[in-house]
């Protein structure tokens, strides 16, 4: 079994990751950092919004099982890729929208998930989501994996990561582990 990686920032890391760990053909989905000048970077030097770097999650799957395309759709169903810095009430550059490729054909093939919803007109503004090559990946600290499996009765959770999952549920239940 071959699997490849996808690096996808959309928001708050918490949000895609339980998603994407739902997912059959995802072997795991990683909260971490990406995109920034700082070497190992921790949650609070990110939020400062002073490395750089955005809120990513790390995506191990088979495309035997799910396709990358497949795990873009859900990435555009997750998060508002409209929205330049930011994802609601989440402001700075940690929380804008990008996709990070490790191949030229992701980097294709996030082009023309992006061209097709633009010219579908699928959202209202016009899509500011960064296709930017990988960089070093840093996972995030070990109390924010599985964050909202771990506290779902955090008040963010409740108001912010459960809808997109229940959504996102909704959506893609066939695809569902």
């Amino acid at each position: 079994m071959s699997h490849e990686r996808a690096t996808l920032a959309g928001g708050c890391f918490w949000c895609i990751e339980t998603v994407f760990n739902r997912l059959r053909g995802v072997e795991s989905a990683v909260s971490g950092y990406m995109g920034g000048h700082t070497d190992n970077p921790t949650y609070e030097a990110v939020c400062s919004g002073n490395t750089g770097h955005a809120e990513v999650v790390q995506v191990s799957f088979d495309p035997d099982v799910i396709s990358y395309r497949d795990l873009l759709d859900v990435f555009f169903t997750l998060h508002d890729p409209t929205q330049l810095n930011r994802q609601g009430n989440d402001v700075g550059t940690q929380y804008r929208s990008a996709i990070f490729w490790h191949t030229p054909e992701q980097k294709a093939e996030a082009e023309a998930v992006i061209a097709e919803l633009a010219a579908a007109k699928q959202f209202a503004a016009p899509i500011v989501t960064e296709v930017t090559e990988a960089t070093t990946f840093y996972p995030a600290e070990a109390y924010h994996q599985r964050y909202f499996e771990q506290n779902p009765q955090q008040p963010y959770c409740q108001v912010v990561v459960a809808p997109k999952v229940a959504k996102a549920q909704a959506k893609f239940a066939a695809r569902l582990k």
